[in-house]
């Protein structure tokens, strides 16, 4: 009995090995995984690259803005595990400018839901620039989106709060939250937007004439301004961006900060409406979400697998960093990352 068990279980032992001999060595390792991409050798391709682009001017309506330095250049990826990637001037502030947008309708999304956003606001790209008056006009304030001026006043007059300060705090938590550490106004940027910023004000009190403006015009185009003065680097910004890309779970301090549904909005919006007037030949690009400042800083989206930013002052004639875009349209041909470019499947050969 016991010779008869030892048999059979020879004979088991004996198949499996000759079964495991017969599949060939490349099967085998076929469960190997892919190798990852090398995010550090692609950004510092692309800022050997483009370090030495000319073309563009500093915002100069600003007038703080006409004196940032242009030839800061500082490109950096953030993945959701918390991964950082950091080429040249990665820690060089500038003002946050429209970049902030995104945060603030997030955070009126997360606060108020999608529908109100669509409600109050709006979701449709304008079609005109970030600044017109024509646009609130035309629609009677109306399908304004929150990445041009009135629409971004509109949100932030609809961050929760009591009073314009209550607001303001409430601002600021929440593109804190988004870069994982305390952000500081650019007092210099500030006062020279205060002293000039009387198109937002009358954006906003025209958007109040058409029952639209949900705070008081004044008081909410200050905390505006704000927003749009705080300072950030290349870093900052791809946190931010990385928040987004983690369905709203901040990768370096693991904070949730808005919900994936909320995030999925955002980007949305971010598609339609992130680059001004060239928004649509961005995405025709790259396919992917993006929001430019006046400041020089850029973000860009690629959902699950990283946020990336670029700080570069000069801007082209629409308002959009020359070499951010440079930068991330070469990250995303290296890296196939446009997610329209499918690879077909069942083709005759």
């Amino acid at each position: 009995m016991i010779t008869s068990n030892f048999s059979i279980k020879g004979q088991i032992v004996f198949t499996l090995l000759f079964v495991a001999a017969c599949i060939p060595a490349n099967a085998q390792k076929s469960k190997k995984k892919s190798k990852a991409p090398n995010y550090q050798e692609v950004i510092n391709e692309a800022h050997a690259k483009y370090k030495d682009v000319k073309e563009g001017a500093n915002a100069d309506y600003i007038e703080e803005l006409a004196k940032v330095n242009p030839n800061i250049f500082g490109i950096v990826i953030v993945t959701p595990k918390g991964e950082v990637f950091t080429v040249g001037d990665f820690s060089e502030y500038v003002s946050i400018q429209s970049v902030s947008k995104v945060f603030t309708m997030a955070k009126v999304i997360e606060e108020l839901g999608p529908e109100a956003l669509l409600e109050k606001i709006g979701a449709d790209a304008t079609g005109l620039p970030f600044n017109s008056v024509e646009a609130v006009e035309h629609m009677k304030g109306k399908e304004i989106n929150p990445l041009v001026n009135p629409g971004a006043i509109m949100s932030t007059s609809l961050i929760a709060g009591t009073d314009s300060a209550e607001k303001w705090n409430n601002v600021q938590a929440t593109l804190n939250s988004f870069a994982a550490r305390k952000l500081e106004i650019n007092k210099p940027v500030y006062i020279s937007e205060a002293n000039d910023n009387v198109h937002n004000q009358a954006l906003a009190v025209l958007l109040q004439s058409y029952g639209r403006m949900y705070w008081d015009p004044r008081e909410i185009t200050d905390v505006y301004t704000k927003q749009c003065s705080m300072n950030v680097s290349a870093k900052d910004l791809a946190i931010m961006a990385g928040t987004l890309a983690n369905g709203g779970i901040n990768p370096v301090s693991k904070e949730v900060v808005v919900s994936p549904s909320t995030v999925s909005h955002v980007l949305a919006v971010m598609s339609t409406a992130g680059l001004y007037d060239d928004s649509g030949i961005w995405f025709y690009n790259t396919g992917l979400p993006a929001k430019s400042g006046v400041g020089g800083g850029f973000i860009a989206v690629v959902p699950g697998k990283f946020g990336i930013a670029v700080v570069s002052p000069p801007l082209d004639k629409a308002g959009n960093s020359v070499k951010a875009q440079l930068v991330i349209e070469h990250v995303v041909n290296a890296l196939g990352l446009n997610p329209y470019l499918i690879k077909p499947v069942g083709a005759k050969k």
